[in-house]
């Protein structure tokens, strides 16, 4: 087993997530088989109480573990599947270790930071590393391994110190350190500053890891006085200084393989692909706040509330994604009831399916007298973390005609309400997808419309970046117009096959066509 050990300096948020990705992505195409951990300082034991305003969102796996971000961009990149234990947290070590000691395990000694807090964490990446990730069962050959934070935190000590041993215990030819450092440069001068990567590596380097590639984030190409300067003073040859100037997540692992040419880019703007015979288009995608399109809006601030619905009107298709609370409900029930009405290609995903039935809810009016939306029997308001239904599960679709058909990852606490499935069905709002024992509506579609869809699941936890998950795929397929011909080939679509746009005209080449999708977004 070969490990590679990812670790940041100078600031947090550099992009280490992206960069271990890339790294995986890159050895996988070499034909290794590649899993990947991430280690997080934090004391949390998950990420799944977190606020989104000071962390983002989570990733839900399929075991139901709520992780980092970064964890989706592993599976995303390597088109693996993790499981919880693949996300590591300071919570989770000390827990582990307070469990043994209340055991008996450690025979009354002292249980200290060293060796018992180094030695679970080491004990837990070995093991980790062996589980399988693929379909064949089969054990990786590499493990990546993200140490969140930056060095020198005081959080992440204790997995400094685990690593300044582990390179030993693995022996130094199998263990690999990549450093990511910022390489700033102040507009005043222009100049490329080094000095920052220097004490980064010089911290690191006393305690113990020294980097065996240099990552350099920087605005512009990294220039070769500078890269012989990080070279001299970091102690690593010229060929070890990497430069990734770039700001999108696939264009970095463009710069860490040059001779891959996998993924498209035209600007910032990327060319969504799927496979080589299906869908190839530009797509712009555009927020708009949901709040901004309410009455009260309106009366407020009338050019803000004009210029949301100019936004939404423009588009060829309306996403509108999951959240919490009521700020900006009204809003996005106003842009779907818009997409119905205009036959416009919607999606609705999580709190998007329920407000699709344009009704009430016992998370916004407990005493509502109209539940159409409701608490699951799982949900348990009074426990933090984990309250949720997690994880991947099946979904049973009740007819052929369905577009869609592959369930994905389910993160939510709410339902439609099943006692009320007969009345809207009446109306011709189907829900063509339940639950296995029937209860709860996860799939709905609306008749006569070219793509009416609500998923009560996250299909965005599974999607990846040539193979998108079905009913986003769906969407763009029916905001490019071209949603009924990808049907009748039984759901193949050539790249270069003509359709037309908005306006009516046909394009002779998809690759050039833009269409554009909002994402209502709602606190």
């Amino acid at each position: 087993m070969k490990y590679i050990l990812v670790t940041g300096g100078v600031i947090s948020g550099i992009g280490k997530g992206i960069i271990a990705s890339s790294v995986g992505t890159i050895l996988k195409s070499c034909g290794l088989r590649v899993t990947a951990i991430k280690i997080d300082p934090y004391i949390n034991i998950d990420a799944g109480t977190f606020s989104p305003y000071e962390h983002g969102e989570v990733f839900v796996l399929d075991d139901g573990g709520e992780v980092d971000l970064d964890l989706g961009n592993y599976e995303r990149f390597l088109d693996i599947r993790l499981t919880k234990d693949n996300n590591l947290t300071t919570g989770k070590i000390y827990q582990s270790v307070i469990n043994k000691e209340r055991r008996g395990d450690y025979l009354g000694k002292t249980v200290q930071v060293v060796p018992h807090i180094t030695d679970a964490i080491q004990e837990w990446v070995m093991r980790q590393a062996q589980v399988p990730v693929d379909d064949d069962g089969v054990e990786p050959q590499v493990c990546v391994i993200e140490l969140g934070g930056t060095v020198g935190d005081i959080e992440s000590m204790p997995f400094i110190e685990a690593f300044r041993q582990f390179q030993f215990k693995v022996k130094r030819e199998n263990f690999c350190n990549i450093h990511v450092s910022l390489v700033p440069q102040p507009s005043a001068t222009g100049e490329q500053k080094t000095k920052p990567t220097q004490n980064s590596v010089r911290e690191l380097r006393g305690l113990g890891l020294s980097p065996d590639l240099i990552m350099c984030r920087c605005s512009t190409p990294l220039e070769n006085s500078v890269k012989e300067k990080i070279s001299m003073f970091c102690h690593v040859e010229p060929e070890q200084v990497i430069s990734t100037e770039t700001e999108t997540a696939y264009a970095v692992l463009l710069v860490c393989v040059s001779h891959t040419t996998r993924f498209v880019f035209s600007g910032y703007s990327p060319k969504w692909r799927y496979g080589g015979d299906k869908l190839l288009n530009k797509v712009v995608i555009f927020y708009v706040d949901s709040a901004d399109l309410e009455a009260s809006t309106l009366q407020e601030e009338p050019v803000r509330y004009h210029e949301a619905w100019q936004k939404l009107c423009s588009a060829n298709g309306i996403l509108v994604p999951g959240g919490f609370g009521v700020r900006g409900t009204e809003g996005k029930i106003q842009a779907i009831s818009w997409a119905r009405k205009q036959k416009k290609p919607f999606l609705g995903v999580c709190l998007g399916m329920q407000l699709a039935v344009y009704a009430n809810s016992t998370e916004f009016d407990p005493e509502t007298k109209h539940p159409v939306v409701i608490d699951m029997p799982e949900h348990n308001p009074g426990q933090m973390g984990g309250t949720m239904r997690l994880g991947k599960r099946r979904t049973i679709f009740k007819t052929k005609n369905s577009i869609l058909s592959k369930c994905t990852n389910i993160r939510h606490h709410l339902q439609v309400n099943p006692e009320l499935k007969q009345h809207f069905e009446e109306k011709g709002f189907r829900f063509v997808g339940q639950d296995v024992e029937g209860e709860r509506m996860e799939v709905i579609e609306l008749d006569d419309h070219p793509y009416f869809v609500g998923v009560q699941y996250h299909p965005e936890f599974t999607s990846r970046p040539i193979k998108p998950s079905p009913p986003y795929f769906g969407l763009l397929l029916a905001a490019a117009g071209r949603l009924p011909g990808y049907l009748q080939k039984g759901c193949r679509l050539s790249p270069r096959e003509t359709y037309s746009d908005r306006s009516g005209s046909s394009s002779p080449d998809s690759e050039i066509a833009d269409f554009k999708l909002p994402s209502l977004a709602q606190d």
